[in-house]
């Protein structure tokens, strides 16, 4: 078979048919193992996952404090849930529980694809709803994964890798769902976007979210919903 024809083949086999976007987190989590589900690859150090159990072997984790939960993937926002609550009146008045059940712009950013990546279950917990920073620290905390979370400052440092995407899912939620960015966030994701340009990996899954949610990261590149069906 021609390499042209094959990747059409796998193009056809990978994307899901064009859907309707989740309406919940709970909804999102679901169409989010189906759509990961050709990857298996965890997002914060480079580890493989089957199902939901972790191979810390395969990226060299050394868990930090909580081996049980460092063995499963659990969905992560990139953008916290904490954030985009904070921004809505709705966190006020009963936190995200009540932002869950009564404000739609809430429930839709929070059920939003493309700012949702597996992650290591202890690494999700450490986070927690922490803002990304370039950090001076080296990786150490998790064995060789090449992840720094900062307690005492309340700051994140992704790996290189992710950086880039990372950047580019801050502005997409920030222009879709109006959160305000600091100064200070706004120049660092801006030297991440600058200093990571868009990979393939990344486009594909793109391409992939936006054959569900029906449009695509604008900050990634264009989309083809016409390959969806």
């Amino acid at each position: 078979m021609p390499k042209r024809c094959a990747l059409l083949l796998l193009l056809c086999i990978t994307l899901p048919a064009l859907a309707t976007p989740p309406r919940t987190f709970s909804e999102a989590k679901k169409v989010a193992w189906r759509l990961y589900a050709h990857q298996s690859i965890e997002f914060y150090c480079g580890c493989r996952y089957n199902g939901n159990r972790v191979d810390l072997k395969s990226c060299g984790y050394l868990p930090r404090k909580n081996p049980q939960r460092a063995a499963r993937i659990e969905w992560e926002h990139l953008v916290p849930a904490w954030v985009i609550g904070h921004q809505r009146r709705c966190w006020q008045q009963g936190g995200r529980k009540n932002c869950a059940r009564n404000d739609e712009t809430f429930r839709r950013a929070e059920a939003d694809l493309f700012n949702l990546v597996p992650a290591i279950g202890e690494i999700n917990g450490d986070r927690s709803n922490y803002s990304f920073a370039w950090l001076p620290q080296q990786p150490q905390q998790y064995g060789a994964c090449p992840m720094v979370v900062n307690f005492k400052a309340r700051k994140a440092m992704p790996r290189t890798r992710v950086r880039g995407m990372i950047a580019r899912t801050y502005f997409y939620m920030s222009q879709r769902y109006g959160l305000r960015l600091s100064r200070q966030e706004r120049k660092l994701y801006e030297a991440w976007n600058h200093a990571y340009p868009v990979q393939n990996w990344e486009r594909r899954r793109n391409q992939r979210i936006a054959c569900v949610m029906g449009w695509g990261n604008s900050f990634v590149g264009k989309i083809d919903l016409k390959a969806c069906r």
